[in-house]
């Protein structure tokens, strides 16, 4: 079947999505092909050698080089096991500047000399992948890592987070900010491992899929730096009280990780993203503005109006009635979730 996308045009192949697939087109990632493109039309970067290892039908690469502004990529690196597809919707599409190659993803990252921009976009989780990449991602680049292994990271399954990611997950109202940050805090073990420093400068949950944007800086005093951000954080459900600790136990608390308790934005970028995104895109737009907003509030964790108003016992509050710029704001999170340092009522 012919799918449309942006401004790219490929086949794909009809049927349930699954690796059985030689390619498969996922209509839920189109939202992360959009912000992809509008965070590398936010940053600075120019002339850049881009890699996308899993590049399956191509479509991400297709409208990075027809959407992105011409000086942006300098040459684009695409792999995968099924090449002849890929090669074809490439062709269909009239672009230019790309390599394709056929090969095991780590493989091709390991035979490369590195990039400005690695896109791991795996079917499940990115764990098999994070090494190679790491070590291939040039200083002031940007690793982006999709992890759609929820089920382990959001504590349905405890043991599988723990043999995974190295950290205990937590299963209530913030079980997915909670994963995201653990599965940043393992790929940043791997930056330290490779002397790299690996700052979040955007992060989202959306659906059944964690991404992150990874901006890395060399060095090992810098790596240290980063290693100084991984705690564990406790809360306790009844009083909805929580804090970040070096410990794992507290009476009366749960706890999660260790796990990343810096930002998970970086606000400028953020705002700057909002500003050019396409208004009439409800979804995007939607997105964006959750983030744009909660991205100034440097905290881990958030409040669950219902449960508040329970302890309270009082009636929940219109969230747009609680809302104060930079002090209490919504979360993406959690429809009903507010970010703030303070009990916002």
């Amino acid at each position: 079947m012919i799918i449309q996308e942006g401004e790219a045009k490929i086949r794909a192949y009809e049927g349930k999505i699954s690796k059985k697939l030689p390619v498969f087109y996922n209509p839920l990632m189109k939202l992360n092909r959009d912000i992809s493109i509008l965070l590398l039309k936010s940053i600075e970067n120019t002339g850049m050698q881009v890699a996308d290892p899993l590049a399956g039908s191509g479509i991400r690469a297709i409208r990075f080089l027809k959407e992105l502004p011409k000086d942006k990529i300098f040459s684009l690196e695409l792999n995968d096991l099924n090449a002849k597809d890929l090669k074809q919707n490439l062709e269909d599409n009239s672009v230019d500047r790309y390599v394709i190659s056929n090969m095991d993803a780590n493989e091709f990252l390991l035979q490369s000399k590195g990039f400005d921009y690695i896109d791991i976009d795996p079917f499940g989780s990115p764990n098999p992948f994070l090494q190679s990449a790491v070590s291939r991602i040039s200083r002031g680049g940007i690793l982006a890592v999709t992890a759609t292994d929820t089920s382990a990271l959001a504590g349905s399954s405890q043991t599988a987070c723990l043999r995974k990611y190295w950290a205990r997950p937590m299963r209530n109202e913030m079980m997915h900010e909670i994963g995201i940050r653990i599965l940043i805090r393992k790929v940043q073990l791997i930056g330290m491992d490779n002397e790299k420093a690996l700052t979040p400068i955007f992060s989202y949950f959306k659906d059944h899929y964690y991404r992150i944007f990874f901006r890395c800086e060399k060095g090992r005093k810098k790596a240290d730096e980063i290693g100084k951000m991984h705690r564990y954080f406790l809360y306790n459900k009844e009083t909805l009280d929580m804090e970040v600790s070096e410990f794992n136990r507290k009476e009366g608390f749960e706890y999660a990780g260790p796990l990343w308790c810096g930002n998970l934005w970086n606000h400028g970028l953020a705002e700057k993203m909002y500003e050019i995104a396409d208004k009439a895109d409800k979804k995007l737009i939607d997105m964006l503005s959750f983030i744009k907003d909660e991205s100034m509030i440097d905290s881990v964790g958030f409040y669950d109006l219902n449960r508040l108003a329970k302890i309270r016992k009082t009636k929940i509050p219109r969230i747009d009635g609680i809302v104060s710029k930079g002090k209490i704001e919504r979360t993406h999170f959690l429809g009903w979730g507010v970010k703030s340092k303070e009990k916002p009522f």
